[in-house]
C-alpha cells in the first residue's frame, strides 16, 4: 500500500501524484483528438489556430509534469510500501518528469506548433510534388528535435534520446541487431520470389467506388467486433487511429484500383483501436491504463492484419461478404483471394501498401536516413537522392517523384527517430501469433468468426496490463520468451516459400 499520513482526510503523496498525472492526460487526450480532428474534417485553412491550439496545450502539460511539486511527491514516496501496481505507476511517471524537467516550457509549446504546422505544409509538398518547400520545415523540426535531446540527457546521442521517446526500455541495438537481421533473411527472399516463376493471383481490374470500399471497411469492422459504441470510421490523408479505452476511432483511405488496400489498411488500424480499447478503463489517467510503447501498439495491428487478415481461414468465410460489397468478382475464389492479398511487389514504391516481406525494407531505409539526418551526416537538399539510391539497393526500384518517395509518409512532420515501432511491433506479432497458438486453435476460431477468444487472449497478456510491465518484461510475461525476429524469419520464410513454390 502506499506511503499514509497521520491525517486520513490528507491526501498522500502517491495520490497527489495520481491525481495530476490523471490531469495530464486528460490534456493528451483532448490534444490527440484536436488531432484527430486537423486529419479528419478540419478545413485546410484552420492550420495557424489550431497549431496555436496544440501548442498551448503542450506547454501546459510539459508544466504540470514538471512542476516542483511533482518532484516533492516523487521524493516523498517510500517505494518500498507500494503494490506493484503502485510501484509501476511511480516508475512511469518518474521517467517522465525526468526526461522532461529540464527541457525549457517554450521548447515544448514551439516543437508541438511546429509540428501541426509542417502537416499542412506537408500535405501540399506531396500534392504539388514539392520537396523543396518542405526541405526547410524539416531542417527547423531537425534542429528542435536536437535541442530538446541536449536537455533531456546531453550525455546521450539526440537520436537515441528521441528513438527511446516512443520505444522505451528496448535499447536502440537491440533494435539494430533485428534490423542486421532482416537485412540478411529478406533481401534473398524477396530476390527468389522476383525470380520465381509462379505468379499469384492479382484480379483487379478498373475502378472501385469509394463507397463500394467504405461499405466493404464498415463491414469487415463488424466482423472482427469494432464496439461502434466507442469508435467510429473516417477517412484521412494517413490512416491512424487516435482515441482511449472510452473512444478509439479509426480511419482509412481507398484506393481506386485496389479494394484491398483499404480494407488491410482498415483492419490494421482496428488492431490498434482494439488495444486501445482493451486497456483498463478504471485505469483511465493513469500508467496502468495506458499502452507500453508504439512498438507493442504496432504487434497489435500487425498482428491483425497479417497473422488474421491475410491467412486463408479469415478468407474462406469474409470472401462472401468481400464480393457482396465488390463489383465484378462474383467468381472470385478463397485460393484467388489469398494469394491477392499476399502478393510481393518489390517494385512498390509505398511502405503503407507494401506487402509484409518488403515492408520491413521501406522502415529500415527511413530509419537510415533519418538517424544521418538528426546526427548531421545528411543535409535535407540530400534526402531524395539519398532515398532513391537507398531504394534502388534495398528493392531495386527507384522513385519517380519525390511524393512517392521522400515525401510519401506524414511522420517526419513531427519526428524521426519514431518508424523502429513498426518492425518492432511485426516482430512481436509474430512472435506473439506463434505464442498464442500454443493456446489456441487459431485458425478454427477465425473460420467460424469467434475473435472473442482471441481477443480475450490479447486482453489478458498485453492491453489489460498497460504500463505495469516495462517492454522487455511484458514481452516475457505474454510469450514467455524475449523479443526475437526469430519467429518472424520464420513465419515470413514457410510461408512464402509455399506461396510461390520456392
Amino acid at each position: 500500500m502506499a506511503t499514509t499520513e497521520t491525517n486520513s482526510d490528507t491526501p498522500t503523496p502517491y495520490e497527489q501524484l495520481l491525481e495530476r498525472n490523471k490531469r495530464i492526460t486528460t490534456l493528451g487526450d483532448a490534444a490527440m483528438h484536436l488531432h484527430w480532428d486537423e486529419q479528419v474534417v478540419m478545413p485546410t485553412d484552420g492550420t495557424p489556430a489550431r497549431a496555436k491550439q496544440q501548442g498551448a496545450i503542450s506547454k501546459t502539460i510539459h508544466e504540470l509534469l514538471v512542476d516542483d511539486e511533482v518532484g516533492s511527491w516523487l521524493d516523498a514516496i517510500d517505494e518500498s510500501t507500494l503494490t506493484g501496481a503502485e510501484a509501476a505507476n511511480v516508475r512511469e511517471i518518474r521517467r517522465a518528469y525526468e526526461r522532461e524537467t529540464g527541457v525549457p516550457a517554450d521548447l515544448t509549446e514551439e516543437l508541438s506548433q511546429v509540428g501541426s504546422e509542417n502537416q499542412q505544409v506537408w500535405r501540399e509538398a506531396k500534392t504539388e510534388d514539392d520537396y523543396d518547400r518542405f526541405a526547410p520545415r524539416l531542417e527547423r523540426l531537425r534542429d528542435l528535435q536536437r535541442e530538446r535531446a541536449g536537455h533531456v540527457d546531453p550525455g546521450t546521442d539526440p537520436y537515441e534520446v528521441l528513438y527511446e521517446d516512443s520505444n522505451p526500455y528496448v535499447p536502440i541495438e537491440t533494435i539494430e541487431d533485428i534490423f542486421e537481421t532482416l537485412r540478411s533473411e529478406l533481401p534473398p527472399l524477396i530476390e527468389e520470389i522476383r525470380r520465381s516463376e509462379t505468379d499469384l493471383a492479382d484480379p483487379w481490374e478498373g475502378e472501385y467506388p469509394e463507397a463500394d470500399q467504405r461499405a466493404l471497411s464498415e463491414a469487415v469492422l463488424d466482423v472482427l467486433g469494432y464496439d461502434r459504441d466507442r469508435g467510429r470510421l473516417d477517412t484521412a490523408p494517413h490512416p491512424f487511429m487516435a482515441g482511449t479505452q472510452f473512444d478509439a476511432r479509426v480511419t482509412t483511405r481507398f484506393k481506386p484500383t485496389d479494394p484491398l488496400d483499404a480494407l488491410t489498411a482498415t483492419i490494421h488500424e482496428y488492431g490498434h483501436a482494439s488495444y486501445q480499447l482493451g486497456l483498463r478503463q478504471d485505469a483511465y489517467g493513469t500508467p496502468l491504463g495506458q499502452p507500453r510503447s508504439s512498438g507493442v501498439h504496432e504487434s497489435q495491428s500487425r498482428f491483425w492484419e497479417n497473422h488474421i487478415g491475410r491467412t486463408r481461414p479469415f478468407w474462406e468465410q469474409f470472401l462472401p461478404t468481400f464480393n457482396s460489397h465488390v463489383d465484378g468478382h462474383d467468381d472470385l475464389t478463397v485460393q484467388q483471394a489469398y494469394e491477392a492479398v499476399n502478393r510481393v511487389d518489390p517494385n512498390n514504391l509505398i511502405r503503407v501498401e507494401a506487402d509484409e516481406l518488403t515492408y520491413h525494407m521501406h522502415i529500415i531505409l527511413r530509419c537510415e536516413l533519418g538517424r544521418r539526418f538528426v546526427e548531421g551526416d545528411l543535409d535535407a537538399g540530400e534526402i531524395p537522392q539519398v532515398w532513391n539510391e537507398k531504394m534502388d539497393e534495398y528493392l531495386g526500384v527507384v522513385p519517380e517523384t519525390d511524393s512517392e518517395g521522400c515525401l510519401q509518409d506524414i511522420h517526419w512532420t513531427s519526428g524521426f527517430a519514431a518508424f523502429h515501432g513498426y518492425t518492432i511491433g511485426s516482430v512481436l506479432a509474430a512472435q506473439l501469433n506463434a505464442a498464442i497458438r500454443e493456446d489456441l486453435d487459431v485458425d478454427t476460431l477465425v473460420r467460424e468468426r469467434e475473435f472473442d477468444p482471441i481477443q480475450e487472449w490479447m486482453g489478458e497478456r498485453v492491453h489489460r496490463q498497460g504500463q505495469r510491465y516495462t517492454t522487455p518484461e511484458l514481452v516475457e510475461e505474454a510469450t514467455g520468451e524475449a523479443l526475437t525476429a526469430e519467429y518472424f524469419t520464420e513465419y515470413v520464410r514457410e510461408k512464402f516459400e509455399r506461396l510461390y513454390d520456392l
